[in-house]
């Protein structure tokens, strides 16, 4: 398994992997409505292409065999409700890998290279949002995170993200 920094070239590879797991990530938890809304807002290739050049965020792909089978995006964040003295926080906005893949380690392996890479960027502590409903909140849990807090968060046309917002010091990740 590889992981390596997604470009623009890369946005349809991205596109395509959240349509194939958004709908089963999300089935249990989101209306069909809401999961078409937010598809279509996070990962247009406007917002995708303005988050890459314009916000910061960097994406890694992973792929193994050939094939790019999951994806993450992180920036650095102001973040004031973080327990603790930290000074360079960094949020992990989207980590996805197909579910044929589910248990092979790639999310694992995304994970691993985020935590480096923040490090290489002297970041401290890292900070992700993560529906109350989603199973991965377990995954969250036994990885190391803490829920720091929770909120309904107005995302429009009526629809609410409902989430935990969970961290993790980098150093405990070593």
């Amino acid at each position: 398994m590889t992981v390596f920094p997604a470009t623009i070239a890369d946005v349809p590879v991205i596109q395509h992997i959240a349509s194939i797991t958004w709908p089963v990530a999300y089935a249990e938890i989101l209306s069909p409505g809401q999961l078409s809304y937010m598809l279509e807002k996070m990962y247009n290739q406007a917002t995708l292409q303005q988050q890459i050049t314009e916000e910061g965020h960097q994406y890694f792909l992973v792929s193994t065999e050939g094939k790019t089978v999951g994806f993450a995006g992180i920036s650095p964040v102001s973040y004031l409700n973080i327990p603790g003295n930290y000074k360079q926080v960094f949020k992990l906005h989207k980590l996805y890998v197909l579910p044929t893949v589910h248990k092979t380690g790639a999310g694992k392996k995304l994970m691993e290279s985020i935590f480096k890479f923040i490090r290489s960027q002297k970041g401290d502590y890292l900070v992700l949002n993560v529906n109350r409903k989603n199973a991965a909140v377990d995954y969250y849990v036994r990885k190391g995170f803490e829920i720091i807090e929770e909120g309904d968060f107005d995302i429009g046309s009526g629809f609410f993200m409902n989430d935990y917002i969970m961290g993790k010091p980098v150093e405990s990740e070593r």
